[in-house]
């Protein structure tokens, strides 16, 4: 029997951060206190703690509570300890072998992702997607794939107006640059139809992207790799390839960090 913790408030904090973290969305307070066996009074003034730090988000309209943008910060700082780059840097050289273009792999930071690996292919011009770099998540098809596996009133909670949405240049067609959760929600929603996520002149004009998540047991998106290619020398069909041997990678790097991605 284990002995009692010298210091129960703490505990009880990351019991409430742990529980929510294996939900798959938001769930009621009163669900937590009665999981944790806590009284409701204590969990309702750790959410609060919590939530004015950023670690938990309340949803009123729903009356749940999930993680904020804190808990995205901390699964980051993990991640920029190595254990994904290590993982995932030996898939993202292979992909860049056998497709000839560059790849990199990226993790969630808030509404950004974040690059931790860059693998450029011989005689391709460098990218902005290098190694410690912050792009918008909404522009970037890491970002994308990552976004569509998020429960909605997470990401919602993610987006909540349209000032959470950045431009990094005008895009070619008329009112591309407009963004609104209505849009990030369709767009997410053909991520999930074909199965990885696209881009095309939102991050750099001339180039295109194509993305798949790295997803944990849980089926929380833990991080994303992703090739790019100048636009105009890839068709259709030569992108169908490059999607699914991403795709392939990402399932491999799930399965590596124990993912359950069938």
């Amino acid at each position: 029997m284990s002995e009692p913790s010298k210091v129960p408030a703490a505990d009880q904090t990351l019991a409430i951060l742990a529980h929510l973290a294996a939900q798959r969305g938001p769930v009621p307070a009163a669900t937590i206190a009665h999981a944790l066996g806590l009284p409701r009074s204590t969990v309702y003034h750790l959410l609060a703690v919590m939530q004015e730090r950023g670690f938990v988000v309340h949803l009123p309209e729903e009356r749940r509570y999930g993680l904020g943008i804190a808990a995205f910060e901390l699964s980051s700082g993990f991640s920029r300890q190595q254990p994904l780059a290590r993982l995932g840097r030996p898939l993202v050289a292979a992909l860049v072998d056998r497709l000839g273009e560059s790849g990199h792999l990226a993790v969630l930071h808030g509404r950004d992702v974040l690059y931790l690996v860059e693998e450029r292919a011989p005689r391709r011009p460098s990218l902005v997607t290098d190694v410690g770099v912050r792009l918008p998540a909404h522009l970037t098809a890491t970002g994308r794939a990552m976004l569509a596996e998020l429960p909605p009133a997470q990401l919602r909670a993610l987006y909540p107006d349209r000032a959470a949405f950045e431009s990094r240049h005008p895009a070619p067609e008329p009112n591309a640059a407009e963004w609104t959760y209505g849009r990030l929600r369709r767009v997410l929603a053909d991520v999930r139809v074909r199965g990885s996520a696209h881009e095309d002149g939102e991050v750099t004009l001339g180039f295109a992207s194509v993305g798949a998540a790295v997803v944990d047991h849980l089926g929380w998106p833990a991080a994303a790799i992703a090739v790019t290619f100048a636009a105009e020398r890839v068709d259709d069909d030569a992108q169908a390839v490059i999607a699914a041997s991403v795709s392939d990678a990402a399932t491999e790097l799930s399965r590596r960090i124990s993912g359950a991605r069938s």
